[in-house]
This record gives structure tokens, sequence and C-alpha cells, in this order.
């Protein structure tokens, strides 16, 4: 990116993918995974977390103020995503469709766990963002691997934390909320970890491409745009 103005096509090419995994992360989120007889994952765990991967890319090559701008067009766009699922659900339909019901269980949502998503990815991103570029100044660039799995750490913590206890807290038994949260919160981790090396060959290539390798001195981590 040469200046404020500007976005590269290469930026706005991995913009487009992070947020069409964060959209269909949430449309498949209601389809749950038997992975043992006694662990069961929402689907969505398969995906979401390429968003940590190519938020920890954004982090890393463009710095976190424009990793934020991503952040936020992807909460703007699945809030948006959420209000014309349930204005569908909610048009008249004709009688000869029968698939009314089927179709409000795969595209709706409640309010709580609407409220849950939403919660646990602004956290989750923006958390994983912070620790991610303030390591990045810490460490002087070095050791990406150490970096992004501390951040996904961190991230993913607070999102699984966050999305499984506002989603289900008090309607499943504790036992059952806790082991979704810690499960869940290991696959996404093992997801990073595993992908490290796609991880570093994404960064390379993109540094190299575009020119950039931003280091966040001395700025302030405003979640929203302010001075810094």
């Amino acid at each position: 990116m040469k200046d404020k103005k500007t976005v590269s096509q290469t930026f706005l090419i991995v913009a487009a993918l992070y947020i069409t995994c964060l959209l269909l992360s949430n449309l498949i989120a209601g389809k749950m995974w038997a992975v043992t007889d006694s662990i069961t994952l929402p689907a969505a765990v398969i995906l979401f977390p390429i968003t940590y991967i190519l938020g920890d890319v954004f982090t890393e090559v463009y710095g976190f103020r424009n990793a934020r701008t991503v952040i936020w067009l992807g909460f703007g766009c699945s809030f948006f995503a959420v209000v014309v699922y349930l204005i569908t659900i909610a048009l008249p339909h004709p009688g000869f469709w029968t698939h009314q019901e089927a179709y409000a269980t795969v595209m709706g949502t409640t309010p709580r766990v609407a409220a849950a998503s939403f919660i646990g990815y602004l956290f989750g991103e923006f958390s994983n963002s912070m620790v991610l570029s303030r390591l990045k100044v810490a460490t002087r660039g070095r050791r990406l691997w150490m970096r992004t799995i501390l951040s996904t750490v961190v991230g993913e913590g607070f999102d699984s934390i966050l999305f499984v206890t506002i989603s289900f807290w008090g309607v499943m038994d504790n036992a059952t909320v806790l082991r979704m949260i810690l499960f869940q919160y290991l696959f996404k981790v093992g997801y990073e970890v595993l992908f490290t090396p796609v991880t570093y060959a994404v960064v390379r290539w993109m540094k190299k491409t575009e020119q950039v390798d931003t280091f966040d001195y001395n700025i302030k981590y405003h979640v929203v745009g302010g001075n810094e």
C-alpha cells in the first residue's frame, strides 16, 4: 500500500477471503460435528480458524491499524448478513413451498447466539491482532511462529469462552459447556500450529510482493479510529 488512500489488489483479495471465511463460518455454525461420542463441536471450527490466520497475516504485513479496518469490515458484513437472513425468513411464503421450517433452521439464529458470535469475534480478533502487533515490536520481527501461536492462544481463548458461555450457559449442563469450550479451544489452537508453515509462506510472499513490513511503534491500540 503506497499511501493511506490506496490499497493494493493483494490486500483486497486477502480481505475478501477473510470476510468469505467469516460469513461461511457463521452460516455453517449451526451444524454440530460429533468428533467422538463425548466430543461435539460446531462445524464452523473447520473454517473459522482461517480468519485468525488471515488476521495474523494482515497484522504482520500491514500493521494493527489496517488489520483493525478489516476486522470491523468483517463485523459489519456479518451483521448485515444476519439481518438479511432474518428478513428473508420473515417474508410470507406461498402454500406450495414446504421448506420454510428447514430454511429457518439453517439460516436463522437466536438473538442470544448472534450476540455471542459478535462479542466473541470482536474480543477474539482484536486481542489476537494486538498481541501479535506488540510481540512483533518486542521480538524485532523475529520468531513469527511463536508470535502467531501466542496471539492465537489469547484470541481464540477469548472467542471460545465468550461464544460458548453466552450461547449455551444455562441451556446445557455446566460440564458439557466447559468441555465444549476446552475442546473447541484446543482444536483451534492446534489448527493454527499445523498451518504455521502456510502462514510463513503467505507472509513471506506478501511482504515481497507488497514491499511492506509494518512495525507498530508508539501506537495506541484503539479498537476504533483515533489519534495514534
